[in-house]
């Protein structure tokens, strides 16, 4: 499966043949217009069509070959944020909403694959949360407790994860977590969307999203094309509807995956979590190690702010070093990829009605490292609003609340993002587009612009402006995907041609300006 949205293949791309739908070439009419293929726009989809509503689900690339098709595909109810900290930004009563929401969303995904018959490799299995050696174990105590108040009852400690390789000593073990194929789910999804009705639309770019009134909405395609519906959701991976209301209130990061090659039963089914920052997190995918008798074991780690660092190579070397260290029956990487993780600054998805926007316009983002289960809840929460039914999490997941339990998460992400304005002003990557080699990009400055000049593999200069579509920021190169990465709101860009391929832009870098 190829994609634009990076140069890397993930184990799910390499194991799966996603089949490309057309593009959208009429005007149409539905009760909701999904943008975005991913898992929160393909489960919204589904569950809208099982209630009879006319869907159509348009994406400028593959299904699911946005974010999706770059997970590890975790499913779990053991979220990335603490139990205890999500006490403290939403109380007891907010925990113990956040643990119900993604137990549902688990049962959800299975109750799908049963329903759908989808061969995905879905398994029900205990996952473990470890300190390394050396930190307090004072935080597995606190999360211990808090996740029994917040309902997660079967959590225990256990003297360690049941690793033979390595001891990661004291642990939680959470029972009844999930794990998948995402794209072979994802497609499965799409069998079931079309058969209720449903229509699919691959390589077609949303260009205007708006809400006419509260009751209509309408999607402006780049081609001309308009759908109106009743409602639209936004299920880019972050908004591409707006510039300012979702995306003070999260950050992008960038996560790293290795997938290295290990015999078969050699490391336990399990899933395995950590607690530095930047944590790592560990499962077996079973049977895809390119021939019988392997597996691959998928390790993730090493995020940083997306467009802010350029060291792909280092971070996977100190990745497979960690790994290696703990699961010495490694014998080789397979897969090396990279993901686009957003961060809410109060560690909970954004879903729900639009804030800046007519109430027929939703969304659904922020996933914080849990996208397959955020994804799924977006799906059932969406179709409730939709509905007009009440659902005990909207309120936990309105993306209007306010971030006053986490001002200091807040400001500091937001300093953050003023700090690259400056980069505005600085000297470019290299003086001169001849210093570019094939293959490689750079930022150049030009007068009082900046170019983000790529030379191909064939020797082929390709320029665009520098300076990103969403809110002004100098974009930076990302030499392991081969993209234009904004370091500010996250937003990125292919290398040849500037065409967008993650938001919050919802247009591609403009034409260079020659030189004078």
């Amino acid at each position: 499966m190829k994609t634009d949205n990076g140069a890397s293949t993930s184990v799910w791309m390499a194991t799966a043949d996603m089949p490309r739908e057309g593009r959208l070439a009429e005007d149409l009419e539905a009760d909701v217009c999904v943008v975005g293929a991913g898992i929160a726009g393909m489960t919204t989809a589904y569950l809208l069509g099982r209630e009879g509503k006319q869907v159509v689900v348009i994406d400028d690339g593959p299904v699911a070959g946005g974010e999706t098709c770059r997970t590890t595909a975790h499913i779990v109810n053991a979220l990335d944020d603490r139990y205890y900290e999500l006490e403290e930004m939403f109380g007891e009563g907010g925990a113990r909403l956040a643990a119900e929401s993604h137990t549902a969303a688990i049962s959800k995904v299975e109750e799908i694959v049963n329903a759908e018959k989808i061969d995905c490799d879905f398994s029900r299995l205990d996952g473990y949360l470890f300190v390394p050696p050396g930190d307090a174990a004072k935080v597995l105590d606190d999360e211990l407790a808090a996740a029994h108040r917040a309902g997660l009852t079967g959590v225990e400690a256990v003297e360690r994860a049941p690793v033979d390789s390595f001891d990661t000593g004291r642990a939680l073990r959470f029972p009844e977590q999930g794990q998948f194929h995402v794209l072979k789910y994802i497609d499965g999804l799409a069998r079931a969307i079309k058969r209720d009705g449903g229509r699919l639309f691959t390589e077609t770019h949303a260009a205007k999203i708006e809400g006419v009134d509260d009751q209509s909405a309408r999607v402006e395609t780049s081609d001309g094309r308009t759908v109106n519906a009743r409602a639209v959701v936004v299920a880019t991976n972050t908004p591409v509807n707006d510039l300012f209301a979702i995306h003070t209130k999260q950050a992008p990061y960038r996560t790293y995956v290795i997938g290295a090659r290990v015999p078969k039963g050699s490391v336990p089914k399990i899933l395995l979590w950590d607690t530095p920052d930047p944590y790592h997190y560990i499962r077996i995918q079973e049977g895809a190690g390119g021939k019988s008798g392997y597996d691959v074991l998928v390790v993730g780690g090493e995020d940083h702010k997306t467009g802010q660092a350029d060291d792909a190579n280092r971070r996977f070397g100190i990745l497979e070093k960690w790994t290696r260290d703990r699961f010495p029956m490694i014998e080789g990487v397979e897969f090396r990829w990279s993901g686009q993780v957003m961060e809410p600054v109060d560690g909970l998805a954004y879903i729900g009605r639009n804030p800046s926007d007519k109430e027929s316009v939703l969304i659904a983002t922020g996933d914080s490292g849990n996208g397959m289960t955020h994804g799924t809840i977006a799906g059932m929460l969406l179709t409730d609003l939709i509905a007009g039914r009440e659902n005990p999490w909207a309120r936990l997941y309105d993306p209007s609340r306010k971030p006053t339990s986490a001002l200091g998460e807040y400001a500091k992400e937001n300093l953050n993002v003023a700090a690259q304005y400056t980069d505005l002003a600085s000297p470019g990557d290299v003086e001169s587009v001849e210093e570019i080699k094939p293959g490689e990009g750079a930022v150049v400055r030009r007068g009082l612009t900046k170019v983000a000049a790529y030379r191909d593999e064939e020797g082929v200069l390709h320029e665009r402006s520098a300076i990103c579509a969403h809110l002004g920021c100098v974009v930076a190169w990302n030499t392991f995907e081969k993209s234009w990465d904004c370091p500010c709101h996250g937003s990125r860009y292919h290398a040849r041609d500037g065409h967008v391929v993650n938001g919050p832009a919802i247009s591609g870098l403009a034409e260079a300006k020659a030189e004078d």
